[in-house]
């Protein structure tokens, strides 16, 4: 048994080359140095501890809000110019002296603002002198270059883009609804540096008030063995099944998904195990590929985590974490639905096989092993639904997985075990860090020029007062605004950037955070910039815009849900009948009404994925999947109209095949008999 887990637990794959190297091509946050001087890699390991010791610390004896966000940024800056090289290809074993001495110019850069703290918020009154405005840029520099190396180029050249707006936004060539007054490098960079609309903006407060902990959290999660855990579980539930390990991968990369809030790495983490065994069995390598994408993208979307995000919004809406998942479960169980039964159908049209029960372990057995891992999930969620502040329910859950773990000898901790998951957790942190540094720029930028206005009224006019078409062009954005970037700092660009617009139709703000956020996760799997799908293409050896494209279509419902949801909040299970457009409290919808949309879209979510693979008990011809598939559209429309037809559509079609299935198998049994 435990050789078996060893062998199917993703952790153990890293050392895999093609792992490796499918790591560094796609996730560059994975391109680290590997020291071979020893002294230095025990220095990176003390900041890396004592980095994560700060986090825990603040948690309960917080400093100013500039002070304890520059700290955050400036430590973790310092430890990427350790740890990530200037370019890929350069020798990894060394730290070249160069690195060195940004390494100290980000430790300066808080250090300046400890010194010039008070000078700054009272004799200055936040208005910037010389040494300000040039400590001011070398920092936007650092940071640039410092996110250039851990999340590739994509998100610093938007911020630039952003960055140089303010320069010439007043010159008289520009569109009016873009021109602004003049604004100087003080006006620009005291904006960035001095004040918490820039730099230290609410994303980077958000990383150091809960995001770090959440991340701290899944390292210590990780280094007990939840990661073998879901697998385990996962083989153990659905791996006998038709196509098991189709749907092994799509349970365990969600779940991990969702708490790591890492779609690439998970796809390669998982995906290194569950790529070749749905290969092994018949799936094609396209399709394996997609199958993994999609299902870690998902886990952005599920609760109870939805990779830290879920706390992200509830940060920026003022809406209760609680209302957020809840509103999140009924789109998130739709799209995974709408995967698995995919994978379901794609098997029985190919008559794939599950793995033989002799090779799987037992649910027994797996929760008896490691079953008490759930524990600090099931607390967490139980003390974020009472409302405990984030901050300290990731605190009290990162103590409750040390004690957790401790239950099993398997899954116990050592003071090394717990010094490796503080060492991890930070080095995990810096890719949303820094991300989260980045996007301070363009809310600074957006801040100081209205920039967001200007946005909204673009959105609004182009969709020429229709709600239909400004859903579409806000997608569109969302997508366009998302692609290459992690979950976290994909939320907060389009929540700042394209959910406005939705507010003018008078859509809830949930409703339209919502919405903007499933885009801007689904970028990741979305051609020509699928990094997630790429990713799952590496590993198993398919064509990258062919697994994009699969994915896409494997995410279908996906694209579909937010639509509804607009139209039809009741999915959300809020009822914003009559409240302003930033309520942030909703009544129930009647439970009837929950009942109904959740019956007719998991029926209509099951028919769309029968019409896309052209399969229900057999082989379904095309005019009948195109019909299943607008009944299954019917069907998932939250109308009592729209319903019945789409039953009655689904039902039909389903009830065909199910007979001629029936009758087909009856002619065959003489000949398998006699066979």
């Amino acid at each position: 048994m435990t050789d078996n887990n060893q062998k199917q637990n993703p952790e153990h794959t890293s050392t895999d080359p093609t792992v490796k190297k499918v790591l560094e091509k796609f996730d560059t946050e994975s391109n680290v140095r590997k020291v071979n001087n020893r002294s230095i890699v025990i220095f990176i390991a003390i900041i890396a501890i004592a980095y994560s010791t700060y986090h825990l610390y603040v948690t309960y004896n917080p400093l100013p809000a500039l002070l304890q966000r520059s700290v955050h940024m400036s430590v973790g800056m310092s430890l990427i110019f350790l740890l990530y090289p200037v370019m890929k290809k350069q020798d990894k074993t060394k730290i070249p002296f160069y690195d060195w001495i940004l390494f100290l110019l980000a430790i300066f850069t808080s250090v300046y603002l400890f010194i010039e703290y008070n000078a700054i918020v009272t004799t200055r009154g936040g208005i910037p002198n010389t040494m300000d405005i040039i400590a001011a840029i070398l920092t936007v520099l650092l940071v640039l270059e410092a996110a250039r190396r851990v999340t590739g180029l994509i998100l610093p050249i938007l911020a630039l883009i952003f960055l140089s707006y303010p320069f010439f936004s007043h010159m008289s060539w520009l569109p009016n609804m873009l021109m602004t007054r003049p604004f100087d490098l003080g006006d620009i960079f005291g904006q960035l540096y001095l004040k918490t609309e820039g730099l230290f903006s609410t994303a980077i407060g958000a990383s150091v008030q809960f995001i770090f902990l959440f991340i701290l959290f899944g390292a210590f999660l990780s280094k007990s063995g939840m990661g073998q855990l879901f697998n385990d579980l996962a083989m153990a539930l659905a791996g006998s099944k038709q196509g098991g390990p189709a749907k092994v991968a799509v349970i365990s990369s969600g779940f991990m998904g969702s708490i790591n809030g890492a779609a690439v790495a998970n796809v390669v983490g998982t995906g290194s195990f569950t790529i070749p065994l749905m290969e092994k069995i018949g799936y094609q390598k396209n399709f394996a590929g997609a199958v993994e994408a999609s299902a870690s993208i998902g886990g952005q979307i599920l609760p109870p985590i939805m990779g830290a995000s879920a706390f992200i919004m509830a940060e920026t809406t003022g809406i209760a974490y609680g209302t957020i998942a809840l509103a999140a479960l009924l789109p998130a169980v739709l799209y995974f639905l709408a995967v698995i039964m995919q994978v379901h159908f794609r098997a029985g049209r190919r008559n794939l096989k599950g793995i033989p029960k002799a090779d799987l372990p037992r649910v027994k057995e797996v929760l008896k092993e490691r079953g008490h891992l759930l524990l600090p999930i099931v607390g967490l969620v139980v003390m974020l639904f009472m409302n405990i502040p984030i901050g300290f329910a990731a605190f009290y859950t990162i103590i409750l997985t040390v004690i957790v773990a401790s239950f099993r000898k398997t899954t116990r901790m050592s003071i090394k075990d717990i010094l490796e998951a503080m060492e991890n957790g930070a080095r995990q942190s810096l890719s949303v860090m820094i991300a989260c540094a980045v996007v301070g720029i363009i809310i600074g930028v957006v801040s100081l020029t209205s920039f967001g206005t200007v946005m909204t009224s673009a959105i609004t006019s182009l969709g020429a007062g229709s709600l239909f078409f400004t859903l579409f062009l806000t997608m569109i954005a969302s997508i366009i605004l998302g692609m290459g970037l992690p979950s976290i700092p994909a939320y907060i660009i389009t929540a700042t950037m394209t959910a406005p617009a939705l507010a003018e139709f008078g859509i809830p703000v949930l409703v339209a955070h919502l919405f903007v956020f499933y885009f801007g996760i689904f970028a990741n799997i979305t051609p020509p910039v699928a990094l997630a799908a790429f990713a799952g293409a590496g590993i198993s050896g398919g064509n990258p815009m062919r697994t994009g494209f699969i994915a896409l279509r494997l995410a279908l419902a996906g694209f579909i849900i937010p639509y509804l949801f607009v139209y039809n909040p009741a999915m959300l299970f809020i009822d914003p009948t009559g409240l302003p457009v930033n309520a942030t409290e909703f009544p129930l919808p009647p439970v009837m009404e929950i009942v109904q949309i959740a019956i007719t879209s998991i029926i209509g979510v099951i028919g769309l994925a029968a019409s896309l693979e052209g399969y229900f008990k057999a082989k379904i011809n095309v005019l009948l999947r195109v019909v299943l598939g607008v009944g299954s559209l019917l069907l998932i429309i939250p109308e009592i109209a729209t319903d019945m037809v789409g039953l009655i559509v689904v039902l039909a079609i389903f009830a065909f095949n199910y007979f001629k299935d029936k009758k087909d198998n009856n002619k065959n049994i003489p000949t398998e008999s006699a066979g």
